[in-house]
């Protein structure tokens, strides 16, 4: 049995009607098709990242730097293990 696949606006959705509670999660689950345990996770991940939609840009950005950063600082450490692993090899075949 293959599973289905929900789109992030359908489970955005779904979560929303949860939150306003004018139906239980059971009868809520029930007209969508999906297992109440799901839609209460849904509902919590919508809940624990709520502050990242109202996030402005600049400290979107900034996530986004610290990350690039981390990885140049990563790409730079693999360069200079990667040129002392050649010149050992070098100094070995000769």
């Amino acid at each position: 049995m293959q599973r289905k696949r929900h789109t992030a606006e359908f489970k955005a959705k779904a979560a929303i009607e949860v939150l306003k509670g004018l139906q239980t999660c059971n009868e809520l689950a029930g007209e969508l098709s999906v297992h109440p345990t799901q839609l209460s996770q849904w509902k919590k991940h919508l809940v624990d990242h709520a502050s990242e939609v109202f996030a402005n840009g600049k400290q979107r950005q900034g996530m986004d730097q610290a990350q690039q950063d981390q990885l140049y600082q990563q790409i730079g450490q693999l360069k200079v293990e990667l040129d002392w692993v050649k010149k050992k090899s070098g100094r070995l075949s000769r």
